[in-house]
């Protein structure tokens, strides 16, 4: 089974691009972060011709997340039990289901703009609502993963510069040490080849060259149970998507399992 996750940065602007890949890439189960569009606006016909059925938790604006497959999609959770909210409201960051007996979660982790912001806050709540909602897949026997943009970069090799990210969100200890207990629940960190360069960052900012300098950070990520882990015959960053006119600036996270 092939299995990838990948932050499109908007579905819509994507669309093109998303329906090639899939077609090319042979993946099985994808988990779709920052749909940016509402449920009815999602390209569910579009999928469905080339033979995927989708699971969408989307409300529109900027955030949405999604998991579409062609192995069978069932038990689907829309949203995060316990769920703090931000403002007041519950915002489209998580969706789990069931693919050919693997169980995968799509999440959409807050960014937190800056460390003084209520936004960051939130953001330590909801990975705590996240280790309490999936701790007991986590323990169980069949292959289960979280993936998805954790927008943090579980170490300093996981930035191309980190002198440039003092005060800033993504590398701050508290949101590493939210990673780390994350993982405590009985996660493994899937680490992927990177194809070229040293590290296989994930996302690359638009701005300043960022792709064509490897500017990058890795903050999209595949965290597995030991079941899922151990059926992991290979994992890699399909960087070459990030490239040409119309990218996300988002690589899709490719895993193979022998399941």
């Amino acid at each position: 089974m092939r299995i990838a996750t990948w932050n499109v940065n908007s579905i819509t602007a994507r669309l093109p691009r998303l329906l090639a890949w899939l077609e090319n890439s042979g993946t099985d189960v994808l988990c779709i972060q920052e749909t940016k569009c509402a449920v009815e606006q999602f390209p569910a016909d579009e999928l469905r011709e080339l033979g995927y059925e989708a699971a969408v938790n989307a409300t529109g604006r900027w955030n949405g997340v999604a998991v579409v497959s062609r192995v069978g999609l069932e038990d689907v959770v829309r949203g995060l039990p316990g769920d703090p909210g931000y403002e007041g409201v519950e915002e489209p960051r998580a969706i789990s289901a069931t693919c050919d007996g693997v169980r995968v979660w799509s999440v959409y982790v807050p960014n937190g703009r800056e460390p003084e912001h209520a936004h960051y806050a939130y953001k330590l709540q909801w990975f705590e609502a996240l280790k309490a909602a999936v701790a007991g897949d986590a323990a169980g026997s069949r292959p289960f993963a979280v993936m998805g943009d954790y927008n943090v970069a579980p170490t300093d090799d996981d930035v191309w510069d980190i002198s440039l990210f003092e005060g800033a969100t993504h590398v701050t200890p508290a949101e590493r040490a939210a990673l780390t207990a994350l993982r405590e629940a009985g996660l493994n960190d899937v680490v992927p080849r990177p194809l070229k360069y040293d590290v296989p960052f994930t996302y690359w900012d638009y701005r300043q060259l960022g792709f064509p300098k490897n500017r990058g950070m890795r903050i999209d990520l595949v965290y597995g149970n030991d079941p899922f882990a151990k059926a992991v015959s290979d994992a890699y960053v399909d960087r070459e998507e990030r490239k040409g006119k119309g990218a996300s600036d988002h690589a899709p996270v490719v895993v193979d399992l022998d399941v």
